[in-house]
């Protein structure tokens, strides 16, 4: 009876053991990427991709740990039996995976994922740009490899169950083989925090092809697979031609900045920080007729700085935020582009654009970056150096969300007298203002705007920080929430509900001014990029609000359903229920509203679909 316990665990080890040597091979394979980095970084790949094996590991080793519990009750031979057929499964599956991914990756720069599958309904095509050799090389190299593993499994694992059959105790070997594979979900999950596993929980570098040689295959493209849509068949409002005219009169391709246009900067390369405040909402900021009494620091920069009173959050979470903000990216109504690793590499990121200019890039975050797969799209998008909750003892994570702001902050502050590389760019996210609010001031009695004004705080002290260490004049400061709130018991049909604020300050910017345009977070990254004469032209949906040829509208969506709004009208639309819910403004502007909402949500989930 010992021996199904030893098998349970050998099952386990043994696929820890593959995975983690696989990464190695893989690098072997394609050598002429990987063949510059030295043994420490090979090591770094594997430690960092570790956690992926051991979630891979434990869902391939539960149907051995429920056929041990089973087999209690069952003669061996039975038990034999079917465990070679399900390690010959594997073994063939895992063979085809692991050649298929070695090989594709030269051509493709991905890891394996679904897409291979969009060539089997026509695998002469498939075969034929592939070319015979490489198919037939790689057929062979997948029976050897599943026959060796194969005779790995049964020689090392189905001999340990043995010819004796199970005598007394049953009902404690049960219970112990139950409790044993139920550990398993704790290395599935990848762990006890609030990130599960994820495609992207493995990247740990700004090279993208070490966090792909750090990924687990076979997690991959199961992940991929279980994640996978068809985004090209949703939201199909009107024909694909029709889309495509709407939408180019709603977008003015954002390229090098005219000389017309105002400059509100004193220099082309300021120093940047952008601080993207979660969850602050319009009706929380004084400035823009929320209450006054919550953000006094915010309150003064509007009448300093460069102010937008019409400024929208595209969606209602922050992971959407973070794309529209730094990708120029729409969210999306019913996914998040952030979990799939593959297509927020393709994303426009202001980040790489800055890089290419000169900018070094870093970002700072109190909570789990591996929450909704936010590491690898930072990473990915061009951030070299990541600060996490991770980077913080345990006794400084000390709110549900992991580090309080003003920790977060004092991080940034004590950093910026020690910038050696200009110009720079630091993002700051914030997270205290989250639910359930917990800071450690008191200053106002409601929860939330009590959270709002101790962020509001720890702006000031950024501001105030900037001034001690020199950099205040160099510099240009963005200020953003991630996105609104429904706190106030606003609904997704309500105006209110996407609200928030954006202003530019720091010594950078050349004086106080009033933007009253209608725009959104996407509209960010073309307005900083012009503002800097650099091209914004990869920025599709990103619009130039100091453009005056560029339309004033905010484009913002939620649940199944997508609201447009520009001065003097506003609509939404219920994509499930099929009809308009919200209106204001004459008729036949808000059905103009509707058809560019319609055909910006089409042209958005195209484009997702070519990702």
């Amino acid at each position: 009876m010992r021996n199904r316990f030893l098998l349970f665990i050998a099952t386990y080890l043994l696929f820890v053991l593959l995975f983690l040597f696989g990464k190695p091979l893989f690098m072997l394979y394609n050598y002429g990427i990987y063949g510059s980095f030295g043994f420490g970084e090979w090591l770094r790949v594997m430690w960092h991709g570790l956690p992926q094996d051991l979630s891979t590991a434990g869902y391939l080793t539960l149907f051995p740990g429920l056929c041990m519990i089973v087999s209690l009750w069952l003669r061996p031979v039975w038990v034999r039996r079917v465990l070679r057929v399900y390690y010959g499964a594997v073994a063939l599956l895992l063979a085809l995976i692991v050649i298929s991914d070695m090989v594709l990756y030269g051509y493709w720069g991905l890891r394996l994922d679904t897409t291979p599958l969009f060539y089997l309904s026509t695998p002469r095509e498939a075969l034929t740009a592939a070319g015979w050799w490489p198919a037939i090389l790689g057929t062979l190299a997948v029976i050897v490899l599943s026959g060796l593993l194969y005779g790995l499994f049964d020689r090392v694992l189905v001999r340990l169950v043995g010819d004796e059959s199970p005598g007394r105790g049953r009902g404690f070997a049960a219970v112990g083989l139950l409790l044993l594979t139920g550990a398993l979900f704790l290395p599935i999950r990848g762990g006890l925090s609030a990130s599960t596993m994820n495609a992207g929980k493995v990247f740990y570098s700004d090279r993208i092809e070490l966090n792909h040689a750090a990924i687990n295959p076979a997690f991959n493209l199961f992940d991929a697979w279980v994640h996978a849509e068809d985004f090209g068949e949703q939201y199909r409002f009107m024909t694909s031609e029709r889309a495509a005219e709407v939408f180019s009169d709603m977008i003015t391709p954002a390229g090098i900045v005219q000389d017309s246009l105002p400059r509100l900067l004193r220099t082309d390369r300021p120093d940047i920080v952008l601080v993207i405040l979660e969850s602050f909402t319009a009706e929380a900021v004084g400035a823009l007729g929320g209450d006054t009494a919550a953000t006094p620091t915010l309150n003064r920069l509007y009448d300093e700085g460069i102010a937008f009173t019409n400024f929208y959050a595209n969606s209602f979470r922050t992971d959407r935020g973070l794309t529209a903000i730094m990708s120029g990216y729409p969210a999306q109504p019913t996914t998040s582009v952030m979990k799939y690793a593959a297509k927020t590499q393709s994303l426009p990121s202001l980040m790489r654009t800055l890089r290419a200019a000169g900018y070094s890039t870093e970002y700072y975050y109190g909570g789990d970056a591996d929450f909704t797969n936010m590491r690898s799209y930072l990473l990915g998008q061009g951030i070299e150096r990541l600060v996490s909750q991770d980077d913080f003892s345990m006794s400084e994570r000390s709110a549900q969300w992991g580090v309080p702001d003003h920790l977060l902050f004092d991080r940034v502050i004590g950093e910026l007298g020690k910038e050696s590389r200009r110009p720079f760019l630091k993002i700051i996210q914030t997270s205290s203002s989250h639910e359930p609010f917990d800071v450690p001031t008191r200053q106002l009695e409601d929860p939330f705007l009590n959270s709002v004004w101790y962020t509001d705080s720890c702006v000031n002290a950024l501001l105030n920080g900037l001034h001690d260490a020199g950099l205040w004049d160099s510099t240009l400061v963005v200020l953003v929430a991630d996105h609104a709130v429904t706190y106030f018991g606003r609904t997704n049909y309500d105006d209110a509900r996407f609200r928030i604020p954006l202003v530019l300050t720091g010594g950078a910017v050349t004086g106080p001014l009033r933007v009253e345009s209608y725009g959104s977070q996407i509209d960010l990254a073309a307005t900083l990029l012009g503002q800097m004469n650099l091209s914004a032209a990869e920025f599709r949906f990103s619009k130039n609000l100091f453009d005056p040829s560029s339309p004033r509208f905010a484009f913002y969506d939620f649940p199944d359903g997508f609201g447009v709004a520009v001065p003097d009208a506003r609509v939404v639309y219920d994509c499930a229920a099929g009809r308009v819910v919200a209106s204001e403004g004459a008729t036949a502007t808000t059905d103009s509203l509707l058809v560019c909402g319609q055909a910006m949500l089409q042209t958005l989930y195209d484009d997702l679909a070519a990702r």
